[in-house]
């Protein structure tokens, strides 16, 4: 048996990244790293424990209850939609960004595939700040600034549907040591739900956005932030 395989295949049948899957086993990062990369050999014991575990707290009952809340469509035109079912924001109270820069932690280290280009994308520990504290985010205000706030959830599905990829100019070097071979952009849509008087969804408000990533000196690609959020003019998703 493939002792390191059993381990990986037993997080990914989870949905958890790894930082999640560390903080539910108490496994370190950095160890389940090198076993899932075959770099370190993980004792015969450690898949049945976790199977165990795994079993024994639900968790794959509940990410399999969270993954619900996302699904991915397509319009008339052939275009992807990433429906986020039930968001964390509702209310028209003030947005805490520093909450949300605290859940997107759990994404560092990982990476998503773009369905269109087979290309990965990985989370570096500069995109939370930069998704909540950028000029972008600190601009925007009323709908856009909500639409933003609730994809957190969703960064992995944005990135999977995302196309049109072109190259995007890096004004005055500001990142150069973040972004050796450049910086892209991508197009991704999703759709918000509206609720009605009595909390059931009526309609969905499709949103188009821009998603900013930087070619590291490896050839890597890193999300960088999720910009030019705007609500599309058309009928809404019904």
């Amino acid at each position: 048996m493939d002792i390191a395989k059993s381990v990986k295949e037993l997080r990914e049948s989870t949905g958890m990244s790894r930082k999640e899957f560390s903080e539910h086993t108490g496994i370190p990062v950095r160890t389940l790293e090198d076993w899932e990369a075959g770099r370190r050999t993980p004792p015969d014991y450690v898949p049945r424990l976790l199977a165990y575990q795994i079993k024994f707290e639900g968790i794959f009952a509940e990410k399999k209850k969270a993954k619900n809340k996302i699904d991915i469509i397509t319009d008339p035109d052939g275009n992807k939609i990433v429906l986020i079912n039930d968001i964390l924001f509702k209310s028209r109270r003030s947005i805490n960004w520093d909450d949300i820069e605290q859940i997107l932690m759990h994404y560092i280290g990982e990476y998503y595939e773009i369905a269109e280009t087979a290309e990965k994308v990985y989370i570096g520990s500069d995109f939370p700040d930069e998704f909540t504290h950028s000029k972008y985010t600190k601009a925007i205000r009323g709908a856009n600034e909500k639409a933003k706030a609730n994809v957190i959830n969703a960064i992995g599905e944005l990135i999977q549907i995302s196309d049109k990829k072109a190259e995007f100019p890096d004004y005055g070097n500001r990142h150069g040591n973040k972004a050796k071979n450049g910086w892209y952009r991508y197009d991704t849509r999703f759709g918000i739900p509206v609720y009605s008087e009595v909390g059931e969804i009526e309609r969905y408000n499709i949103f188009r956005a821009r998603m900013l990533v930087r070619c590291d000196a490896n050839g890597k690609l890193f999300l960088y932030d999720i910009v030019q959020i705007k609500k599309e003019t058309s009928t809404p998703l019904e």
